[in-house]
């Protein structure tokens, strides 16, 4: 057996929770493989609303095995808030949810760290969530990381030594704190984690596909906020391309089977960095209206618009995308004509790659179709589809060289549209 994978080719936001839902019932495992709680993957059916941090979006289909694996890094405080609001609906998740040893502990010290980081750089500040994500990857990269399977092993001794380290680091930035409430509510976390199965995820990942066991890969925010192919350095701490579900749970290359690479009709991004397809005009606005363009997590407003075609070929290269699932087509349904960023045009020369660096000086270069004009949020199938949609999917299928192979026309699980069925 193959893992498949499933990703964000954007920057985040992409809508994968409800894919992953939706493809949850073809697999028997649904396992995160990077990020942390700054990721939010807002679910919704039967008349209700989830919005999930840590745990995998294939936890409420009842007889699924749900894995964090080690790439993933976890705040216990804001885990057992996330997992007490899910049992309390009524999902069980202690025999569902198993968690990776090797995935390392967001500490109350890397919170603050983060917001005096940030205080530090002023104007030239990234814009992070301020969920402590960048310096519990910092400590894990540079070796001084506290691990989950640590909670079980001289807990005490490593958190203190982290804990000291940290607290001298803000000292050194003037930086004034109050870790009391912070370090209570985490401390009552780390209890309640212990309930949990602390498992060696890279064994049972493989252990499962040795018998024959189907596992989706569930990555966080998108391949824009790579560390390594992002926007740097406006991007994660983590690598969420394809390859990362290698090293996020131990599955080798040649593993990989499908790869579903998710995106929006149009374009999204929280938080600064460079975006050359935004709007700043009525048009950006009523996409963020429309489209409900506010953080599950932060709650902070999306900036907005146009999607943008170098960049999304490039994530397909990245990936190795194999079928493409287009999101948010219903928020486009009443504007007249769609645009579509096809190439930059940088210091007047005009490419079709994505470059180094689009901070400044790049200019979209837009193709332009007719809107359809017609509310699609009823439709079941795409025999349904109206003729200038179609050609919108066309098009975009023959840019990106990949079929587009599921289409979302509304948020609720059952808004969702299988193409090429006859297949």
């Amino acid at each position: 057996m193959k893992v498949d994978v499933l990703l964000g080719l954007q920057w985040g936001d992409e809508g994968k929770g409800k894919v992953v839902d939706v493809l949850t019932p073809k697999y028997d495992v649904v396992a995160r493989f990077q990020g942390g709680p700054n990721a939010g993957h807002t679910l919704e059916f039967e008349g209700q609303k989830y919005v999930l941090r840590s745990i995998p979006s294939g936890i409420f289909q009842g007889d699924k095995v749900n894995i964090i694996g080690n790439g993933v890094v976890l705040d216990p405080a804001l885990f057992k808030a996330e997992a007490e609001a899910l049992e309390a609906s009524g999902h069980p998740l202690k025999e569902r949810l198993h968690i990776s040893k090797k995935a390392h502990l967001i500490l109350p010290t890397h919170r603050i760290l983060d917001a005096a980081y940030e205080a530090a750089k002023g104007d030239a500040k990234v814009g992070t969530t301020g969920k402590g994500i960048g310096p519990t990857y910092t400590d894990k990269v540079s070796r001084n990381g506290v691990r989950v399977g640590d909670i079980l092993h001289n807990f005490e001794q490593k958190y203190g030594a982290a804990k000291a380290r940290h607290e001298q680091i803000l000292k050194s930035l003037n930086y004034e704190y109050d870790l009391t409430e912070l370090e209570k509510v985490w401390m009552e976390g780390i209890e309640y984690l212990k309930q949990f199965h602390f498992v060696d995820s890279e064994h049972e990942v493989n252990n499962y596909l040795k018998d024959g066991k189907s596992v989706l890969c569930e990555g966080a925010q998108g391949t824009m906020l790579d560390i390594d192919f992002g926007s740097y350095p406006f991007v994660t701490s983590s690598n969420t391309v394809c390859a990362g579900a290698c090293t996020g749970l131990g599955v080798a290359p040649n593993r990989i089977g499908e790869v579903f690479g998710i995106f929006k009709a149009y374009c999204t991004r929280v938080g600064a960095g460079p975006f050359p397809t935004e709007l700043f005009d009525e048009t950006g606005d009523k996409m963020c209206t429309l489209g409900h363009e506010f953080g599950s997590v932060t709650g902070r407003k999306r900036r907005c618009g146009w999607i943008d075609l170098v960049a999304l070929k490039y994530s397909v290269m990245i990936n190795g995308v194999t079928k493409l699932i287009m999101m948010k087509s219903d928020v486009l349904d009443t504007f007249d004509t769609i645009k579509a960023c096809v190439a930059y045009k940088v210091d007047g020369e005009e490419i079709d790659y994505f470059p180094y660096d689009i901070t400044e000086g790049v200019e979209p270069v837009y193709a332009e179709l007719p809107g359809w004009k017609t509310d699609m949020t009823k439709m079941q199938s795409e025999d349904e589809f109206p003729e200038e949609f179609n050609a919108y999917l066309t098009f975009l299928e023959e840019q990106l060289g990949v079929e587009i192979k599921i289409v979302s026309v509304g948020p609720d699980r059952a808004q969702t549209i299988e193409r090429y069925t006859e297949e």
